[in-house]
């Protein structure tokens, strides 16, 4: 099957079963979506939706925060990952927010990318979700799903897949189409046990196909 064949099958089945995907994180505005992206480095969506309710209520914007420091943050967020780590990021991301954008959230990669806390992934999920901006964040289940489904060619790094991804999916659909991929690894295509008898992706999986494909050809040689 040609890449660009198995792109518009998977592209079509996401469109009528999921038209309506996004993030899972809990945010009202784009400070509050940063502070939970950086929360969700290595821990679950679930856990940062637990503890940013109250932080939000104690710092509800950059100035808040700015004005605060880590060992304020941290009773909040002790449930996290790296929580000591998590408080300093993010004071510091938001005393930059104040001081040099005027505690707005800035919209480039560019921007972003110069907030403490902000790597290539944090950044490009709030483009998307934030300010619905084309960029495809590359997570582990993004990575994964991506090559087994035959999207990449067995990439290697989150870069290169980032780089296929953003080649082949339509720029208007990139805001939903990591929240397909995302969400199908998350709960269907599974690191240790894929769900393969519960996923409608089947007809176009890699994975699936290239034991049928290597069969058949077994099968004319003979």
């Amino acid at each position: 099957m040609k890449t660009e064949e198995r792109y518009q099958h998977i592209i079509s089945w996401f469109q009528a079963n999921m038209p309506d995907a996004k993030s899972e994180l809990e945010f009202q505005n784009p400070f509050q979506l940063l502070i939970a992206v950086i929360l969700s480095a290595q821990c679950t969506d679930k856990r940062v939706n637990l503890v940013t309710p109250d932080l939000f209520k104690a710092f509800p914007s950059p100035e808040a925060m700015a004005a605060g420091s880590s060992d304020e943050v941290l009773p909040y967020i002790k449930s996290v990952s790296y929580p000591n780590n998590k408080a300093r990021l993010l004071v510091g991301m938001a005393q930059k927010l104040v001081a040099d954008f005027n505690g707005q959230v800035p919209d480039t990669m560019e921007t972003l990318l110069t907030l403490p806390g902000v790597g290539r992934k944090t950044a490009s999920v709030v483009l998307i979700c934030a300010f619905n901006k084309p960029a495809m964040p590359v997570d582990t289940h993004v990575f994964r799903v991506a090559n087994r489904l035959g999207l990449t060619d067995h990439s290697k790094t989150p870069e290169a897949t980032e780089k296929i991804l953003l080649q082949y999916i339509p720029e208007a659909l990139l805001p939903i189409a990591h929240h397909w991929l995302i969400l199908h690894g998350r709960y269907v295509c599974q690191a240790r046990r894929p769900l393969c008898e519960q996923c409608g992706l089947l007809p176009w999986c890699r994975k699936m196909t290239e034991g049928k494909e290597d069969k058949t050809a077994l099968k004319d040689q003979n």
